[in-house]
């Protein structure tokens, strides 16, 4: 699979050295250019071609929606942004992702690694062949240990740390729920709660407020209701 070639539409010059030093660090992305209005980035699009958007909000001359609008073939985007109340309207207009700033790289990976499964999956890309995988192993104390998908019950955040719960005990280990659902199929695996993620097979029962698995209640956080549709 070739390199994705993503820009940077953004005024900040802060944010734009964090987005360009994120970039950096992720062998997949390829920065082709940074623009501080979506005027200069127009100009930039009539003659090249880009994978990726990374795109601002509240930009000079011409907002990012409004900009977003024009493109008569968007390419992926992900907006980043300090503002939530546009969500909805970004989701509306196919948006890949939604980062609130500030971004943390953990989120910032979860985002672009959607966008190279979907840059993976276009014509003109083909996947290779491979049988998937049913497990994971996860890093406990100096050990890695296998985690097989259909064990885990549940994971739950505990700072810097996560909790995971399965059929045969309880593991610790040093990351963030935001790393640990990039690993997870997101056709099994559902977040409920900022704090919790769930095995949609190991629900029991819920209703609006919360779920329960395996005889542990678990809340469901007010903006992830919309999940429950999916269960």
């Amino acid at each position: 699979m070739s390199n994705i070639k993503c820009i940077i539409v953004e005024d900040e010059p802060l944010a734009v050295k964090v987005l360009a030093d994120y970039v950096s660090q992720v062998p997949f992305l390829d920065l082709q250019g940074t623009f501080k209005d979506a005027i200069l980035a127009t100009d930039y699009l009539r003659d090249h071609a880009v994978d990726l958007i990374f795109l601002d909000i509240h930009l000079p001359k011409l907002k990012g929606m409004a900009f977003l609008k024009t493109l008569a073939n968007p390419p992926e985007v992900i907006i980043t942004t300090a503002y939530h109340q546009y969500a909805v309207e970004g989701f509306n207009l196919n948006v890949t992702d939604y980062l609130l700033k500030p971004i943390e790289f953990e989120r910032f990976l979860v985002a672009v690694n959607k966008v190279k499964t979907a840059h993976k999956d276009k014509p003109g890309t083909p996947a290779l062949p491979q049988e998937a995988k049913d497990y994971l192993f996860l890093n406990v104390q100096k050990k890695k240990v296998k985690i097989l998908f259909c064990d885990i019950l549940y994971i739950e955040s505990q700072k810097e740390y996560i909790k995971l719960v399965t059929t045969k005990g309880e593991y610790l280990s040093k990351m963030s729920t935001h790393e640990i659902e990039s690993l997870l199929p997101a056709h099994l695996f559902k977040r409920i709660h900022r704090s919790f993620i769930v095995s949609k097979n190991k629900i029991d029962s819920y209703t609006m407020e919360e779920v329960e698995v395996n005889g542990v209640s678990i809340p469901i956080g007010r903006g992830y209701r919309d999940v429950l549709a999916e269960l």
